[in-house]
């Protein structure tokens, strides 16, 4: 596995690589490739829909020419503070740093010199900013603005809202590791429910949507194809990285002690197995011979999650590997999700009703999540007769309320478009 850039490097080219690179994790950096992703599916619908004459600009005033005010500077004045402190830290303290950068981001850590220094250099930059444009007079400009022009800021919201909605429902669905160490939970880059996400990151649509008056059902028919591609290069992340986001045991396979893999072919092997897992779930499944063992089975060495037994001979931060390899469910749900990314996009044009996009997405969404939950290990609630997970309850609400939009959304005329002119 490559949990971040100094491993990823080192595998591709045999060299070692400097420190300050385990900075940048695999994990993030894929999450960015899947947003700019959703960022180009979503801008693209947008920009049809409105050749279309289903979405409408509208009109906005923006004042210019105004001199600079306190509020300025020391907004710009806070931000470089902020960036100069926790940038100048990083400096002499990389490998400390590296293990968890968000929990470095989010602690009192930093450099006070190199915060006065930015707050001094963007502090300047405003005020020469703002001096370059004043007029004599303020002058107030009047423009349009398309939903697509947009995209940026409903990249934004969704990342800021689908975080926070996938750390709470994570710490929901992992309620007793989360008690044990909250903070440490919440700053981490791992433990993350993306069906959590996507709840909080459709209401922070529906608020985007009412301010900019962009007809919430059209955003969510655009947005729908960006979020399947997401989530599936996404979930890349997740099995590169090793984040824990794995199946239950696949006892066909056990790790050898420099983190290899091999075949469980000896009593020995299986009562090894057997001994590792315990009592938690497992199943017995080898891959046949015109399938790759890593779909099968995965032992994810040198994971994030710091999982496993230690791999012999292994100096550094990640130096763990689980003893029995694990279904790579992650892997599953890339695959998955891209080609039924690519199914929707294929078929979008052809549903015209409004919703029917978006209900299509949480149709398969649901029906996907659902499934790869049967070989996943969460936490069951007992209901009696029923022991469903989070995941698996999520997934169901998803499908129904897809089906019901499906069959049976119908759209209320749209208000007449609003017109203006360029100032």
């Amino acid at each position: 596995m490559y949990p971040d850039f100094k491993y990823l490097l080192h595998a591709i080219t045999g060299i070692e690589m400097p420190e300050w690179l385990s900075l940048f994790k695999t994990f993030g950096f894929l999450v960015a490739l899947s947003f700019l992703g959703a960022a180009w599916a979503t801008s693209s619908e947008l920009k049809r829909k409105e050749k279309m004459g289903l979405l409408h600009p509208q009109l906005e005033t923006m004042e210019v020419g105004r001199p600079v005010t306190i509020t300025d500077l020391l907004v710009s004045a806070i931000t470089g503070f902020l960036l100069g402190f926790k940038i100048g830290g990083l400096f002499g303290h990389f490998a400390e740093i590296s293990p968890d950068p968000m929990g470095y981001l989010f602690s009192a850590g930093g450099n006070f010199l190199t915060g006065l220094l930015g707050a001094a250099i963007l502090g300047y930059a405003r005020y020469a900013e703002k001096k370059k444009e004043e007029l004599p007079e303020p002058v107030i400009k009047k423009f349009l603005v398309y939903p697509h022009e947009r995209i940026t800021e409903i990249v934004v919201v969704a990342a800021v809202a689908g975080l926070v909605g996938a750390k709470v429902f994570n710490a929901l669905e992992t309620w007793d590791d989360f008690i044990k160490n909250p903070i440490e939970s919440l700053t981490s880059s791992s433990g993350l429910t993306f069906l959590g996400g996507l709840i909080m990151a459709t209401a922070a649509f529906y608020y985007f949507a009412r301010k900019h008056k962009i007809p919430f059902d059209h955003l969510c028919d655009s947005a729908a194809p960006g979020i399947m591609l997401a989530y599936g290069l996404g979930r890349l992340g997740c099995h590169f990285s090793g984040d824990g986001d794995w199946g239950i045991f696949n006892t066909a396979y056990v790790s050898n002690a420099d983190g290899t893999l091999r075949a469980a072919t000896t009593a020995a092997d299986k009562d090894f197995a057997q001994h590792m897992i315990g009592t938690t779930p497992w199943a017995h499944v080898p891959a046949p011979d015109w399938l790759p063992r890593w779909l099968v089975g995965m032992n994810y060495p040198h994971n994030v999650g710091h999982e496993g037994m230690p791999i012999h001979g292994c100096v550094g931060e990640y130096c763990n590997v689980l003893p029995v390899s694990v279904f790579p469910t992650s892997v599953w749900e890339a695959v998955t999700c891209v080609l039924l990314f690519a199914f929707m996009w294929a078929v979008r044009k052809r549903l015209t009703g409004t919703l029917q996009v978006f209900s299509l997405y949480l149709i398969l969404a649901g029906l996907e999540r659902f499934l790869v939950e049967k070989v996943r290990v969460n936490y069951k609630y007992d209901w009696g007769f029923m022991h469903p997970t989070q995941a698996e309850i999520l997934s169901v609400v998803l499908i129904v309320t897809g089906a019901l939009l499906f069959f049976f959304y119908k759209r209320k005329p749209d208000a007449p478009a609003p017109t203006g002119t360029e100032g």
